[in-house]
């Protein structure tokens, strides 16, 4: 290694450039920025203003936060649903003096008061949730309409029953309470804020019709091809938004006892500001309630800080107004451009130097030399298939292989001419093993490990094993399941690729060429999935040893395969039994001979091998070149190759010319025919091996003579 390359290795190897990208694509990334901005004012008010932070400036502090923080959970649940309210300032000054008016004038209940302000906010709610969902008018110029006759309505009421409010002199203990008093510390109004705020979560994110108005804010014609009643939806946003603006109007009540001219007032551009601000976006479908509550923190104390500190109503609308105009820069800019950033920042290449290999061009007398006899195998469901990337053989010797539509087909026996779909999964179904009772066990890309009864009946087995709290990349989820088999003791040992990239960004990875791909188990006693080995570059085919003490996994990007212990001295180790392969080692399988199958599915080449030390210029490529003008790994020429237990080549063989097997992903070996696979292949291939045992079965050697 020159010390240029030493130099690379130490910076793409030590420097853990993918975080950046793994950062990026977390969902919680997006309430970082408002987080921020929420730490900044709380620090820098904090800092400029005496007595901030005192226990009586925080009590009066959070008796508004909590009014105001009902509307803002409103606003945000209709932003949500792709709205937005206006008239929500309206709505909270009617409600205010609706309260004000039963019991003040009317000399009524408390509870009564309640009951006016609630109904109050209700019909406004419901009169904008009908001219918006059902008759489709625009929310912006409706929601403005309402607010302006709300607040003319308001402004005449107020006027005229000023003077009556002043003269009345109801009282109530609970009244007082619910305006000045504390339970724990905290306002009544802070309580019911923090009750509305749980329960709106808890709806948006687990109850059917929270994620309606997920769906419909993200695409109303998607959610009506759903089945999703779009109009009731967006009419139900509305009537809660004013079910939370009436309650924090009869809040302001009780703490005011009265209602003036300013009461509400600009209280819709705090609040979209304060919704904006936090990270709910205008587009609709993105945000939560959480990112509604730190906009209202955000909003609330820019506002009091500055009039603490001297500044009038001009400079607070001023800076709503900044706030507002940034706010909605960062979503409109970051939601049309984050794919873009991703595809700068996510794809990060290391060094790899592979080790010198042996040739298998025809005639170099290596023990890797291919030949052409895979060319003569016969072909089963020719035009039928799309990517059967394995095939494996029953008790009855019908012929089972995935397809890339997610469909597992059956071909009959003894010809295999008539074939059926056994079984729709769906993704793509990759590696099969069947267990002891004959149920179908698949890997399949992206979905996780699935059984299929013999009566068609599918099941997930996993689709997540334990989270790896010291990393952040998400090794939970099951990204590129790829092949699997089982144990004498029934635990399915399976491998996932790649913790980063799905199934069909296999590409992907080989271009980075990072050791994300593991080795897991299945334990169908307790259903849990466990990793008990992690680092490896694209993680393949597996394998069990004849004797079930053992097995086999290969490793597809550094060309070896490993053998890991299950019983012995070396429990629970790894060790490598075959490296510098001059192909890509695929899927394993047990030969009748005591050996096993291995597949390639391509060829290492001197281009690629010599790109993998150079990760400057595979990262440059990937930002600045189309993806089909990338250089891949060759996996248009493969072959089948035997080892044997201690990793020596015993046999391989291939097709050079091209026209039936030139890619190879997996082989079975069934009475006397070895079976072909390929998962870009169109067909099934049918080599007769010769010498090979014309009885033994691979459900024979996992779990004896049929029954």
């Amino acid at each position: 290694m020159t010390f240029r390359e030493r130099l690379q290795a130490w910076r793409y190897n030590l420097v853990p450039d993918h975080l950046v990208g793994e950062i990026l694509t977390k969902r919680w990334t997006d309430n970082a920025i408002p987080f921020l901005a929420l730490v900044a004012t709380l620090g820098v008010f904090g800092s400029i203003i005496p007595g901030f932070f005192k226990l009586t400036s925080l009590q009066e502090s959070t008796r508004q936060l909590g009014e105001f923080s009902l509307v803002v959970i409103g606003m945000t649940v209709v932003m949500l649903g792709g709205g937005i309210d206006l008239s929500v300032g309206s709505i909270f000054a009617l409600s205010c003096f609706s309260a004000v008016y039963v019991f003040f004038i009317l000399d009524q209940s408390i509870w009564l008061a309640l009951a006016a302000a609630l109904a109050a906010g209700l019909v406004f709610g419901a009169i904008n949730g009908y001219l918006v969902g059902y008759l489709r008018l625009r929310a912006f110029l409706t929601t403005l309409v309402t607010f302006i006759f709300g607040r003319a309505l308001f402004d005449i009421l107020v006027t005229t029953y000023a003077a009556d409010v002043q003269l009345s002199q109801a009282s109530s203990d609970v009244l007082d309470f619910i305006g000045d008093g504390t339970f724990w510390g905290l306002s009544v109004s802070v309580w019911l804020a923090i009750i509305l705020a749980i329960v709106t979560h808890i709806a948006l994110t687990r109850s059917r019709p929270g994620w309606h108005v997920l769906a419909v804010g993200g695409s109303r014609r998607s959610a009506h091809n759903a089945g999703i009643r779009v109009r009731r939806t967006v009419f139900m946003t509305y009537v809660f938004s004013g079910f939370c603006a009436s309650i924090g109007g009869f809040l302001i009540a009780c703490r005011l006892s009265g209602a003036g001219p300013g009461t509400g007032l600009n209280l819709e551009i705090m609040a979209l500001t304060a919704a904006v601000v936090g990270g709910v976006s205008l587009g609709g479908g993105r945000g939560s309630v959480v990112k509604g509550l730190m906009g209202a923190v955000i909003v609330l104390t820019m506002t009091n800080g500055l009039i603490r500190l001297g500044y009038g109503t001009g400079t607070n609308q001023m800076v709503l107004g900044i706030l507002l105009a940034v706010a909605v820069t960062i979503d409109i800019r970051w939601l049309k451009n984050r794919h873009k950033v991703l595809n700068e920042v996510y794809v990060a290449p290391v060094y790899l130097k592979m080790g010198e290999t042996q040739s298998a061009a025809p005639g170099s007398g290596t023990s890797y030399e291919l030949d052409n006899r895979l060319s003569a195998a016969d072909h089963i469901g020719l035009g039928e298939l799309e990517g059967p990337e394995d095939v494996i053989l029953d008790r009855d010797d019908h012929l089972y292989c995935g397809t890339r539509h997610g469909e597992i087909v059956r071909f009959f026996a003894p010809d295999y001419k008539r074939s059926e779909v056994f079984a729709h999964i769906g993704g793509f179904p990759l590696g099969l093993a069947f267990d002891r009772d004959g149920n179908l066990i698949s890997c399949v890309g992206a979905m996780g490990l699935y059984s299929v009864s013999p009566e068609r009946d599918v099941k997930r087995l996993s689709a997540e094993t334990a989270r790896s709290w010291t990393s952040i990349v998400d090794d939970a989820r099951l990204r590129d399941p790829n092949d699997c088999d089982i144990a004498p003791d029934g635990r399915i040992y399976f491998t996932d690729s790649t913790k980063r990239y799905d199934a069909h960004d296999w590409a992907l990875d080989s271009i980075e060429n990072r050791a994300t791909g593991r080795l897991l188990v299945y334990d169908p006693k307790d259903g849990s999935t466990k990793t008990l080995l992690d680092g490896y570059r694209y993680t393949n085919g597996v394998c069990m040893a004849h004797d079930g003490k053992s097995l086999f996994f290969a490793e597809s990007w550094a060309c070896r395969v490993h053998r890991y212990w299950l019983e012995g001295p070396k429990a629970g180790t790894a060790e490598c039994v075959i490296r510098d392969m001059p192909g890509y080692p695929d899927n394993i399988n047990r030969a009748s001979d005591g050996n096993y199958w291995m597949a390639w599915l391509g060829m290492r080449t001197p281009s690629f091998d010599l790109s993998l030390r150079h990760p400057d210029m595979r990262k440059r490529m990937t930002r600045r070149l189309p993806q089909d003008e990338w250089l891949f790994p060759n996996i248009n020429t493969g072959g089948v190759v035997k080892f044997n237990e201690k990793g020596g080549i015993v046999e391989t063989l291939g097709d050079l010319s091209g026209n039936a097997h030139p890619m190879v992903t997996s082989m079975r070996e069934h009475k006397g025919y070895l079976f072909v696979g390929g998962i870009l292949n169109n067909r099934i291939g049918r080599y007769k091996i010769e010498g090979a045992d014309p009885n033994w079965t691979s459900p024979a050697s996992y779990w004896g003579a049929k029954p």
